[in-house]
């Protein structure tokens, strides 16, 4: 078990999720050893199963079933079990040992017993378990060639009447849902194996339909269902390359699937089946995405299903009249154009298309900023400078916010015309501020923008004339405090004063670095007394919140 180590650990696991995995030593419990895996329960917000699994003398990987886990990440639980088992490492190999032991046991046990003693076994153990009876009588029709039972064992299967109340699955029978659902894939691919591929593809195409029925009364939060509607297409894909079903008819299928899949649950990709459908069913799969697109050009799985078959060909230009046939009023749709036709390196036209895009959009205000990034790089690279200043300028006109004001400013430095570019954005804004028009965090986009030149005195004087919110002032002040002692001081007395009258570890240290500024001004002004008078009547006044009393401590207040 050499591959277990803290330094593996600490590579699988984001900085974070071991960070945090450290705290859940103690949440660790029913650990168990086998031959090349460690198992135990986790108990997180949920209840958690953990698997550990040794590969070779070097490798580690390792499964969880909380959300995040199940999105292929080393999550915080697999460290903290890797981490309790590193403390017991002395043991490991005398338990994997063990473990081996154990199934050469229970093997040996089995091959000794008789066709009687094994049978009784087994019926007795089908007495027992409903899901281990399922999966038998699955088997066994499967067996006899009887697909009319298959059928109706995989219908039962994908029934969410025994896990649902009202109709509905709620998240804690979601995954029991999910497990029994599994049987149904299992079997279509045990006939795909048991060379009744046809009969698989049949009722993976069934399995599908009932399962997309399902997933709208089932909280699928954690994506079990998702993952069973995977393993579905999965299975249909393995049953076709071994059927090898006729072209024309699982291009048709192909087709229907992907335009009705409506909730997104198998994801399936025509292109996959390429080697199956072969020229003739490519031909027809086309043909097909091409008519359906033609009836709803709007449609979004058919503007899917067009563009990957084009993508596929290396056909850009039916890519962007696919795109074209259904621009958006904002220029969005004009910037994919404009990006696929730079892949295909054809750049002027990508250019007219993006300049198309702003000219036909409803409103500057609207227009996808990415456009308008997009049109300025464009420009700058060209030494199209003027041209980049002016697009900066009709959206900082329409859109006036401080990300406006400093795009504009880059493009007009780099144009070498700020001055008189920052003239006129300043006059639009104290126009808006006049009319007393709050920007995007609440304050006057003056205040922002003033303070982002680093123009003090302006920005004190506009927020003195204008008005200004908390953030701004506070920025105000953190910025002029060496200049402007006493008014900043003013600031941060009236902004820490609510905050006395609040509780919570975040207030408290909202307050505190409000007392460090406090401080900071009072030895700027000279007035050290004033501040020792300030603190001994706030320490008076909240010395029952020990939180912020250890706090104020630990920086010296």
């Amino acid at each position: 078990m050499t591959g277990l180590t803290e330094a593996n650990l600490q590579a699988l696991a984001d900085p974070r999720s071991f960070e945090r995995g450290r705290g859940y030593l103690d949440a660790v419990s029913g650990i168990e050893v086998g031959d090349g895996w460690i198992t135990a329960t986790v108990h997180g917000t949920e209840r958690y199963e953990v698997e550990l699994t040794l590969d070779g003398s070097e490798g580690l990987s390792g499964e969880c079933d909380c959300p995040y886990g199940l999105e292929g990440n080393f999550c915080k639980h697999l460290v903290a079990l890797g981490l309790t088992a590193l403390t017991r490492r002395a043991s490991l190999p005398r338990q994997r040992q063990e473990a081996r032991s154990r199934a050469q046991d229970l093997d040996g046990w089995l091959s000794a017993l008789s066709k009687d003693e094994l049978l009784a076994l087994v019926r007795e153990q089908i007495g027992e378990d409903r899901q281990l009876r399922r999966r038998l009588e699955l088997w066994a029709a499967s067996a006899r060639g009887d697909l009319a039972g298959v059928r109706s064992r995989i219908r039962e299967l994908l029934d969410i009447g025994p896990f649902a109340q009202y109709g509905y699955v709620e998240y804690a029978d979601a995954r029991a849902y999910a497990d029994q659902a599994g049987q149904a894939v299992s079997a279509i691919g045990a006939l795909t194996a048991s060379g009744r591929a046809a009969d698989a593809i049949t009722l993976a195409r069934e399995a599908m339909r009932l399962s997309a029925e399902a997933v709208e009364s089932v909280d699928d939060s954690d994506g079990w269902l998702k993952q069973i509607g995977t393993d579905l297409a999965d299975a249909h894909l393995d049953a076709c390359r071994a059927a090898r079903p006729d072209p024309a008819e699982l291009a048709r299928w192909l087709v229907g699937q992907v335009l009705g899949d409506e909730v997104g649950l198998t994801d399936i990709d025509p292109l996959d089946y390429e080697d199956i459908l072969g020229e003739r069913g490519m031909t027809a799969l086309r043909e097909l995405a091409v008519e359906a697109w033609r009836g709803n050009r709007t449609g979004w799985a058919e503007k899917y299903l067009m563009e990957c078959l084009a993508k596929a060909g290396g056909d850009v230009d039916t890519v962007i009249a696919v795109h074209a046939a259904d621009l958006a009023d904002d220029g969005h749709t004009h910037l994919v154009i404009a990006r696929e036709l730079d892949t295909a390196r054809r750049p002027d036209e990508a250019l007219r298309w993006a300049e198309r895009g702003v000219r036909e959009s409803r409103d500057l205000v609207d227009v996808d900023t990415a456009l308008v990034d997009y049109l300025c790089e464009r420009y700058a690279q060209a030494g199209r400078l003027v041209d980049a200043v002016a697009l900066r300028r009709d959206h900082f006109g329409a859109r006036r916010s401080l990300l406006t004001y400093q795009q504009l400013r880059a493009a007009a430095r780099a144009a070498d015309c700020w001055q008189g570019e920052r003239a006129a954005a300043l006059a639009l804004l104290r126009a808006d501020a006049g009319r007393r028009q709050p920007g995007w965090y609440g304050g006057p986009v003056l205040v922002d923008a003033l303070l982002d030149d680093e123009d003090g005195e302006a920005a004190w004087a506009a927020a003195a004339e204008c008005g200004a919110d908390d953030r701004q002032w506070l920025a105000l002040a953190d910025q002029g405090r060496a200049d402007r002692p006493a008014d900043a001081l003013g600031v941060y007395l009236r902004l820490a004063e609510p905050l006395t009258r609040q509780t919570g570890n975040a207030v408290y240290e909202q307050l505190v670095s409000l007392l460090l500024s406090i401080r900071d001004c009072h030895r700027r002004r000279g007035t050290p007394d004033d501040f020792t008078a300030y603190i001994t009547e706030l320490r008076a006044a909240q010395r029952r919140k020990r939180n912020l009393m250890r706090l104020m401590d630990e920086h010296g207040l």
